[in-house]
């Protein structure tokens, strides 16, 4: 068994190849990966699910903690990455399904691998953790609002329909993770320990499945909705760190809202489009999902150079010492 948490953890540090790697296989072999598709929800539910099992009141307390921290990431979340995809569609002048998907994506919660990449860049780990659960909590209201009000002058949109597939795809799981961690307790440990390698094959296989599906779109328009994520993911990242630097936080807390800002919860973006609008309004959410991680790998690197403040220090040695006595 250990040697399969082993290899889980593998898995999730390689994650950016194992994606990268099944959306070229299912472009070229398309055939082989389109029964995938109707997964897509179920499958999103998994790794909800094991975003329950992680939570602790530990998360919650830092809410309580540092709520501007946490307020400032949050309206950073959804403020920054929604309006950046509405500007990017109208100047570019993006056709109406790929406008639709690409803003569908800006308007998506935080995705969970953020948290993985802050702590590569010695970043301030609680608060993104903090943040990705308060967005994610938030996203059956905030997110079909956003979508409803920037993208409806391109296709017809249905916040109520998309609220309660929010509900249902990640409020429902999370809140049964969270039952489930605090009735098995250590049983659930071990799970877990798995919970990387789940995720992997559960993304992997979302992004497998919307590549498969489009294979003739994204042939011709793929170039230009790529164009499109790298400018979006880009500048998320980058007004996210100066976000942090004209609200006066240390360093750590910088890097973490560059991240948190920049990465999103692809996964759902995928099912929402899937569900709600068509393939083709996946392919922004598929395309991200891959991208991201890549950057979000080059980017902790990169913040791996800057030196955390003493504050910093401070309360990584108060958060180390609380986890200790725990």
């Amino acid at each position: 068994m250990q040697a399969l948490v082993r290899l889980s953890h593998f898995v999730g540090k390689t994650f950016a190849i194992w994606v990268l790697l099944f959306a070229v296989l299912a472009f070229f072999a398309p055939a082989q990966f389109r029964w995938i598709a109707p997964w897509i929800v179920p499958l999103l539910g998994v790794i909800m699910f094991g975003m329950g099992l992680t939570l602790s009141k530990d998360d919650f307390r830092e809410v309580l903690r540092r709520p501007v921290d946490v307020l400032i990431g949050v309206l950073g979340q959804f403020i920054i990455m929604p309006g950046l995809a509405w500007l990017l569609c109208q100047a570019l002048a993006l056709p109406p399904e790929i406008a639709v998907g690409v803003i569908l994506v800006g308007c998506c919660p935080g995705g969970t691998a953020s948290n993985v990449m802050t702590f590569l860049a010695r970043g301030d780990v609680a608060l993104s953790v903090a943040i990705t659960s308060v967005t994610t909590l938030l996203a059956p209201v905030v997110t079909p609002a956003l979508i409803y009000l920037l993208a409806s002058q391109w296709l017809e949109v249905s916040a109520a329909a998309m609220f309660w597939s929010i509900v249902q795809v990640v409020v429902l799981p999370i809140a049964l993770g969270v039952v489930a961690q605090s009735l098995l307790r250590d049983k659930v440990k071990l799970a877990v320990g798995m919970l990387p390698l789940v995720s992997v094959v559960a993304i992997v296989a979302i992004v497998a499945a919307v590549v498969a599906a489009n294979q003739p779109r994204i042939a011709t328009s793929g170039l230009l909705i790529f164009a499109v994520v790298v400018l979006h993911n880009g500048l998320g990242l980058l007004l996210g760190y100066w976000l942090g630097k004209l609200t006066g936080r240390s360093i750590a807390k910088r890097k973490t809202l560059a991240i948190e800002v920049g990465m999103q919860n692809s996964g759902l973006g995928a099912a929402l489009a899937a569900a709600h609008f068509s393939p083709l309004a996946a392919v922004p959410s598929a395309i991200f999902s891959v991208w991201h991680n890549i950057s979000g790998g080059l980017v902790a690197t990169l913040f791996q150079r800057f030196e955390n403040s003493p504050e910093d220090a401070r309360l990584e040695r108060s958060q180390a010492g609380e986890r200790a006595g725990a």
